[in-house]
């Protein structure tokens, strides 16, 4: 049985705007499972939907074999969700924040404090119970956040944009205690984020929806075999000398995909990289082009998510 199950899913606002369309998709037990997309591409609204926040407009969603539509209260005993906004309390102590949780999700004390030991001790927050919550870091005052959605022990856990804002350092400690829920806790993550190396590093499924519905879903290895290609990266000294790129590939004898250019660095994605790599870098030399640098590179989450989303621009 998978977590979540969804078939033909829509949801059209009022003034007929609509934020998913005949999405289909299908999340297994025990990963963590990573959906992104642009702004607006419907992410925010399915998770609502999923949490419960939300009515869908049309298609089925079974949530561990139980039908969304006709158990609701069931559904929000086996889940939790953490929003972007924090949900601790400064004014109470860290038990305290977790108890009050606890009762918010029904949990008979003595589970509480069973469970909060526990909790503390995985997430490493035992050196911070005796210092007041104000005090926290924005990294501490996370991981709080998200040990508070664990007293219920979900089944499922929803998480948007955990680490918007934290520094490398935090974000590698929430990665840690993300793999030991998943591991210990054998709950599935439901994981929205922007940064495509979080999701990269994380997830058993990254899944891409655009205009509302699911473009490609797959691991992050079988994913970066997605296009086939690779990419021959150049930098140059000056912008005048990366905006000469198209002298550079005019009358190449192979084809080049996707051009891509930020200020001095340009990316060529062609298949067999490494068969043309002499020939691109003749045409500089014989152009008297100066550069700083030229490698080939393996596909990155970044180019498959942009080469993704340009071609579902192109087809629109």
């Amino acid at each position: 049985m998978d977590a979540i199950s969804i078939n033909n899913l829509s949801k059209v606002y009022k003034g007929n705007t609509t934020a998913l369309e005949n999405l289909t998709l299908n999340i297994p037990q025990n990963q963590i499972f990573s959906i992104l997309g642009t702004n607006g591409a419907g992410k925010t609204t399915l998770i609502n939907i999923l949490t419960t926040y939300l009515h869908q407009t049309s298609g089925t969603i079974s949530i561990l074999g139980i039908d969304i539509t006709k158990d609701t209260k069931e559904i929000r005993k086996q889940i939790a969700c953490v929003s972007q906004k924090l949900a601790i309390d400064t004014h109470l102590s860290l038990i305290e924040n977790m108890l009050f949780q606890g009762r918010l999700y029904g949990v008979d004390k003595e589970s509480i404090k069973t469970r909060t030991e526990k909790l503390i001790t995985s997430f490493g927050l035992s050196e911070y119970v005796d210092k007041k919550v104000s005090t926290y870091s924005g990294g501490i005052k996370r991981r709080l956040d998200i040990a508070m959605s664990m007293i219920s022990f979900p089944k499922i856990l929803f998480l948007d944009e955990p680490t918007v804002g934290m520094d490398i350092q935090s974000r590698i400690s929430l990665w840690n205690m993300l793999r030991t829920i998943k591991q210990d806790y054998g709950t599935t993550i439901i994981l929205t984020t922007h940064y495509l190396e979080e999701a990269d590093k994380l997830s058993d499924t990254i899944c891409f929806i655009k205009n509302g519905t699911v473009v490609l879903q797959d691991t992050p290895s079988n994913l970066k075999k997605f296009t086939q290609l690779n990419m021959i990266r150049i930098c140059f000294y000056d912008e005048d000398s990366a905006m000469r790129i198209t002298e550079i590939t005019k009358g190449c004898k192979f084809s080049i995909k996707e051009i891509y250019r930020d200020s001095c660095t340009v990316d060529l994605f062609m298949e067999n990289c490494s068969k043309h790599f002499s020939e691109i870098t003749q045409k500089l030399l014989d152009l008297q082009i100066s550069f700083k640098s030229i490698e080939v590179l393996e596909p990155t989450l970044d180019s498959i998510f942009m080469q993704i989303m340009n071609e579902q621009k192109g087809r629109a």
